[in-house]
Parts: C-alpha cells; sequence; structure tokens
C-alpha cells in the first residue's frame, strides 16, 4: 500500500474527488427533498381531465390501470390508443369502459408511442390531458393531484415518478442498481435542472390548448426517449417543465423478471440520443468511479479516503431510495452488488449509439432519428 501521505496517495485522492464531485453534488442536492404529490389533501378540481393511455399488446396488463380509472375524480373519459395490438388489449379496454381508438398507419419518422400519443391527444375532449402507460398501478386520485400540481405552478409539462413493482428476487436486485445510475447522473425526481433537466413518460400531465400551441407530442415524433426529450426542448425555451415525485400515488411494474428488467432498460438507460457523445462519455466516468468503484479504492489504497466517502453515499443512496420500492425484498439490499452490471448496461447502450445500431422496441425497430425543432 502506498505510503498515505505520499504525493501520489493526494494526487489519486484530489483526482479521484475532481471526478467524482459532479455525482456527489448532485446527491447532495438531492437530499433535500421538496415534496411530492400526496393523496392527501387532494383538491377536487374543476378541470375536466382526459386520459390518454397509449398500449400496444398490453392485454395481460392493462386491467389494473382501468379499474383504478374507473373511480377517478375529475376524469371525465379515458382513451386508449390501440398501437395495431394482436392481442386483446382493444376488447378488454372497451369492456372496462374505455374509448378505444386504434391508430392509422405509422408515417416515416414517427416512433410506435408517440404516434399513439399523438392520435389520443387529438381526439381528447378535457381541459387537461393525463397520459399514463399501460404497466402503470395509479391511485385513482393520481390524475387529479397531477393537474392539480402543474396547474398551481403553471407548467406546460408536469411529469410524475413512481415507486416500482419488481416480482421476482433477482429483479429487485437489479432494478435498484440501474435506477442508481440514473440518480447519480441526474438526482432525484424534481431536483434536476439545467441541462440534467430529465422526466418520466410513464405518466405526463399538459393543457389540452398547449399540447397543441406548442406541438407537445409532434416535437419529438421520432425520439425512443420522448419524455426526457419533450422535457428538454420545453425547458430550453423557457417553459416551465416540472417533474415531481409521485411514490404515494403511483406504482409502475415495467418488467416481469431479471432478464426483461436489464434488456428493458438496457434500451433507454444510457441516455443516448439525447445526451451529447461527449456528455455520455463523461457520464459513464462519473458512474463508474461514483458507483462501481469505491470498495476498489479502499481495498487496494488507491484512494481510501474517497473510497469511504464514495461508500457512504452509495449506502445513503440505498437507504433513500428504499421508498421507492414498497413491495422491496431482502434481495433490495443487495443491489450494491450488482453495480457493476448496471454499469455495464449503460455502457453497452452508449456503444450500441456510437455504433448506430437500431433500438428494438415492442417488436419494432427504430434508427436514430433526430428532428429540428
Amino acid at each position: 500500500m502506498v505510503g498515505s501521505w505520499s504525493p501520489w496517495w493526494i494526487f489519486t485522492e484530489l483526482l479521484i474527488l475532481v471526478v467524482t464531485a459532479p455525482t456527489l453534488i448532485r446527491l447532495l442536492r438531492s437530499a433535500k427533498s421538496r415534496g411530492g404529490l400526496s393523496a392527501t389533501p387532494v383538491n377536487v378540481t374543476s378541470h375536466r381531465i382526459s386520459v390518454v393511455i397509449p398500449a400496444r399488446n398490453e392485454e395481460g396488463r392493462i386491467t389494473p390501470l382501468l379499474d383504478a380509472l374507473a373511480s377517478a375524480p375529475s376524469v371525465v373519459e379515458v382513451i386508449v390508443v390501440d398501437d395495431e395490438s394482436t392481442d386483446g388489449t382493444a376488447r378488454l379496454s372497451a369492456q372496462a369502459g374505455a374509448r378505444v381508438v386504434s391508430t392509422p398507419p405509422r408515417p416515416h419518422g414517427w416512433v410506435g408511442k408517440t404516434w399513439a400519443l399523438q392520435q389520443g391527444v387529438a381526439v381528447a375532449t378535457g381541459d387537461w390531458i393525463v397520459t399514463l402507460d399501460a404497466d402503470t398501478r395509479p391511485d385513482p386520485v393520481l390524475p387529479c393531484a397531477a393537474v392539480q400540481w402543474a396547474s398551481d405552478r403553471n407548467a406546460v409539462l408536469t411529469t410524475v415518478a413512481g415507486s416500482f413493482e419488481c416480482p421476482t428476487i433477482a429483479a429487485q436486485a437489479i432494478h435498484p442498481a440501474l435506477l442508481t445510475s440514473l440518480v447519480y447522473r441526474y438526482g432525484r425526481p424534481g431536483v434536476s435542472t439545467g441541462s440534467n433537466v430529465i422526466a418520466n413518460g410513464q405518466c405526463m400531465a399538459f393543457r389540452r390548448e398547449d399540447a397543441e400551441r406548442f406541438r407537445l407530442i409532434e416535437r419529438v415524433r421520432g425520439e425512443v426517449i420522448e419524455d426526457v426529450a419533450l422535457a428538454r426542448s420545453l425547458h430550453n425555451e423557457g417553459r416551465v417543465v416540472e417533474m415531481v415525485d409521485g411514490a404515494e400515488l403511483l406504482r409502475v411494474r415495467m418488467f416481469e423478471n431479471f432478464s426483461s428488467t436489464v434488456t428493458g432498460w438496457g434500451r433507454s438507460i444510457s441516455m443516448a440520443g439525447v445526451e451529447s457523445r461527449g456528455r455520455l462519455l463523461v457520464q459513464l466516468l462519473e458512474v463508474g468511479s461514483s458507483q462501481v468503484l469505491p470498495l476498489v479504492f479502499i481495498l487496494t489504497g488507491i484512494a481510501p479516503v474517497m473510497g469511504v466517502v464514495l461508500l457512504t453515499m452509495r449506502l445513503g443512496t440505498l437507504f433513500g431510495m428504499a421508498g421507492s420500492y414498497p413491495t422491496r425484498r431482502w434481495s433490495y439490499w443487495l443491489s450494491p452488488a450488482l453495480d457493476v452490471l448496471a454499469w455495464g448496461v449503460v455502457a453497452l447502450g452508449i456503444i450500441r449509439h456510437f455504433l448506430g445500431l437500431p433500438v428494438r422496441w415492442k417488436g419494432r425497430s427504430y434508427e436514430s432519428v433526430r428532428v429540428d425543432l
């Protein structure tokens, strides 16, 4: 081990401090919560809310969502946009009382989800529109609470971050490791600002007139990570964009097992397509040094002081995120052991982007399409 006060030791400690400082600052800022959506109290607003659900082969997941919306206050209609499903999605949705809209042929340059959202927004009649993914499990008051949050802040776009359901022990271990890589790069929901603005497309709220005025869906028609692209586009124009913690009112069951969690998040977690290549590489270095290597720094003596600091921050993040997994299993606490794999998933997504490889989603393949706004 290198002497504790040698020039090399001091140099490596300072170098790692410089590399990891942005991550440490984001985590410290994230420790200051500004609150989030809550079931109590929620004022039932006078707004008329249309809920739009893009759905492609969601027969096995959409029923709990539709059941919850059946008693949702201020919701005047639920629109399920059937995106060329080959299962019983449309039939189940109609039986549950939703208005089912089928997507016409998708034009060149549109991604399946954005095209489906465009069809739903076009036929919505409410003053406000709340979009929900088919794998969400909302409290009935969620649409009303999201709209009230957006209205109070005069936001053009508000997205809601929920909590997560992980059905298997292995999925419960890898999911938090992947989520940590996002928190390290962008901070907690509602804390990210400037170039770090992010969003969650699983639940979005906006005025119907704003959707038309600002072409909210059309402007990101070719984006696979459409939620972040939309939030940043609006933010760059000086519009108010909000992302709020809604863990009390929204649960999401994104994936069913370990494999689908890795492959599913592998399509988007790298943020390739919404970040510059240089920034992607910097983030990869930051996450590798901050999340993956603290124990190496300690055990090898390369930088034991920073290793202890970073390990403490990692454990603090683990405890801080526990509320995002209300049904967490014991394997949640082992997720730091999979940080290397999570980093590898992010790295693979970046490599695929650099090589120009297409993204596959819901049986479709998408090239990286950029739209001039």
